[in-house]
C-alpha cells in the first residue's frame, strides 16, 4: 500500500528530513512512527499524504506516483488518503454534519449518498447526538472524533494520524485509539505518529523509529524505545 525506495527531503535551509528512507507498509497493517523531536517523523507522515514532496526517490501511495505527480492530482490522492491532526483542522463556521459532509461534497458524491454516510461515520465514533452543534461547543476529545469521522467519510485506503492524542487527556486518548484500532480492523491501513509511549507499548502493533532522517528501528509488536 505504502512504499519508499531511497526517499530524500532536504529542505531550503539545508536541513536533511529524510536521509535514504526504505519502507513497505502492507495493507491492512497498523503502524506507529516514534522518534525524538525533529528526527524527520513529521516529514515521513506528510510525504505519504504529499503535503511534503521528497526530494529524490520513489514513493508509492497504492496506486500513485507522488514523486512524479502533478500538483492538481493530489486532490485524488487524499480520496485514499484521510488525515487526521493533532489540532482537529474543523471548520468553525460549520456544525459538525457540515464538517463532514464538505470532505464529501468536494469530491460530488451524490446528496442522499452524502447524508447516509456522515450519519454512518458518527455512528462510529458515537457522536450522532451532537450532529447540530458547532466545533466550539465540543470537548477536545469530541473535536478529535469529528476529525477522524470526517477522515474516513470517502472510505479512504490509508488513514495517516499526526499526534492524534497530542493535545487530550489520557482517558480521552484510549476512547480515541478504540476507535483508530475499529477502523483498522475494517481493513484501514493506519500509519500514526505518536509521543504516547503508554500507547504504544499497550495496543502492539509495528513501530518504525525514525532518528536523524533515518530508519533506527522497524520491529513488528515493537516497544516505544524512548524515555519521555
Amino acid at each position: 500500500m505504502i512504499v519508499m525506495e531511497d526517499v530524500y527531503k532536504k529542505y531550503p535551509n539545508g536541513i536533511t528530513a529524510a536521509n535514504g528512507l526504505n519502507v513497505n507498509i502492507d495493507q491492512g497493517e497498523f503502524v506507529y512512527v516514534v522518534g525524538p523531536s525533529g528526527a524527520g517523523k513529521s516529514t515521513f507522515i506528510k510525504m505519504i499524504y504529499r503535503e511534503e514532496r521528497a526530494t529524490k526517490g520513489n514513493i508509492q501511495v497504492d496506486r500513485f506516483d507522488l514523486i512524479n505527480m502533478k500538483n492538481k492530482e493530489v486532490p485524488y490522492l487524499r480520496r485514499d488518503v484521510g488525515v487526521v491532526f493533532q489540532d482537529f483542522k474543523l471548520l468553525q463556521s460549520k456544525t459538525v454534519y457540515e464538517n463532514i459532509a464538505y470532505a464529501m461534497e468536494v469530491v460530488e458524491k451524490d446528496p442522499a449518498e452524502i447524508k447516509d454516510r456522515v450519519m454512518e461515520v458518527l455512528d462510529l465514533v458515537n457522536l450522532k447526538h451532537k450532529v447540530r452543534m458547532m466545533p466550539d461547543e465540543l470537548s477536545g476529545g469530541e473535536q478529535q472524533r469529528i476529525s477522524i469521522a470526517r477522515s474516513i467519510a470517502n472510505t479512504p485506503k490509508v488513514l495517516i494520524a499526526d499526534e492524534p492524542t497530542g493535545n487530550l487527556d489520557p482517558d480521552t486518548s484510549w476512547e480515541i485509539m478504540n476507535i483508530l484500532e475499529e477502523i483498522n480492523k475494517n481493513g484501514t491501513t493506519i500509519v500514526m505518529a505518536t509521543h504516547n509511549k503508554e500507547i504504544v507499548n499497550t495496543l502492539k502493533h509495528r513501530v518504525i523509529a525514525i532518528e536523524n532522517g533515518r530508519i533506527a528501528r522497524d520491529e513488528e509488536q515493537g516497544e516505544y524505545g524512548y524515555e519521555i
